[in-house]
């Protein structure tokens, strides 16, 4: 009866791995992921860290159960690359550490800091606003929201990234929405510094009230996408319902919106605007190449949208 194991030959990819084998058995009908677990033992590394793909035509082999050795087109004597992707950090650490920023910063700035931010203005420095105030609460009612998204909500296709990133991944989140927001809207001299009296009831009311709408619409589109993938899957279903019939991602519109609502209650900041603007034209990008990915992979049996995040805009 013919053996059903074969070898694969394992060459190392970029810098060397130690205690990386030179050749491993593996059965024909085991799954691709046995290959990464093999390799992580035998080189003490984290499973996340290793990238491996064929030699012959340099294509991914996936860390996955659910592909089988034979299915990826490995044979005996096959030659495998691994490449070490270097220390890793689990996406949910990603985003928790992400939002903590702009969770934190804005009471920081308003309380504590304020005497030493605004030391330049004239003595003594006036309270924090009623508006100053409700829009600190706005910022941290959306980042604990955030936060709890991503502890008990999210599934990530990925499970790692680069450690190295974390830097480049927080700034956008604690420059533009922590300090950026922080100190403009929070000045003596802002717009939001007026009484409630001085503000617009259609600016006030209308902000308050399409921020509620867009938070909670943006915490449903969560919990559709969360059903969509089945724990421990990087599967996807085609998502639909509310929302979904009018773009692509509305979990990005309604979030541009609730940042309008932000916008509003500040007394039109510019500093929120600009978060906007550079967070919108991110989220842009992302839900084009999401609409582009449906296409492809779901075909005709996708509903194709004309607009992937802001209806009748883009």
């Amino acid at each position: 009866m013919a053996s059903t194991k074969i070898t694969l030959v394992i060459e190392p990819r970029g810098k060397p791995i130690k205690k990386l084998p030179k050749e491993i058995q593996i059965e024909r009908d085991a799954s691709v992921q046995q290959i990464y677990t093999s390799l992580a033992e035998a080189s003490s590394f984290s499973i996340h860290r290793l990238r491996i793909t064929k030699g012959s035509d340099r294509s991914l082999v996936p860390n996955s159960k659910d592909t089988t050795v034979d299915d990826a087109g490995l044979k005996d004597k096959s030659v495998v690359h691994v490449k070490d992707l270097g220390p890793q950090i689990a996406w949910r650490t990603v985003f928790i550490i992400e939002y903590l920023g702009p969770l934190l910063i804005p009471a920081l700035f308003l309380f504590p800091l304020r005497p030493l931010l605004y030391y330049n203005f004239d003595k003594p420095l006036p309270e924090p606003s009623d508006l100053q105030l409700l829009v600190c609460g706005l910022l941290t009612v959306h980042f604990l929201k955030r936060e709890f998204e991503t502890v008990f909500i999210h599934r990530f296709s990925n499970a790692t990234m680069p450690a190295r990133n974390i830097f480049k991944n927080s700034a956008h989140y604690w420059v533009l929405a922590g300090f950026n927001i922080a100190y403009w809207v929070f000045r003596p001299d802002a717009a939001a510094a007026k009484t409630t009296n001085e503000i617009s009831p259609a600016l006030l009311y209308g902000g308050l009230g399409l921020f509620a709408f867009s938070e909670l619409a943006n915490l449903n589109t969560h919990v559709v996408l969360r059903g969509l993938r089945r724990p421990g899957t990087t599967e996807r279903g085609i998502p639909t319902g509310f929302g979904f019939g009018l773009v692509t991602c509305p979990n990005y519109m309604f979030e541009v919106l609730a940042w309008v609502g932000v916008y509003l209650v500040s007394g039109l900041s510019w500093s929120v605007l600009f978060f906007i603007a550079v967070g919108g034209a991110q989220m842009a990008s992302w839900a084009a190449k999401k609409e582009r990915r449906y296409r492809k992979e779901f075909g005709d049996k996708y509903k194709r949208k004309s607009f992937v995040m802001l209806p009748g805009i883009f």
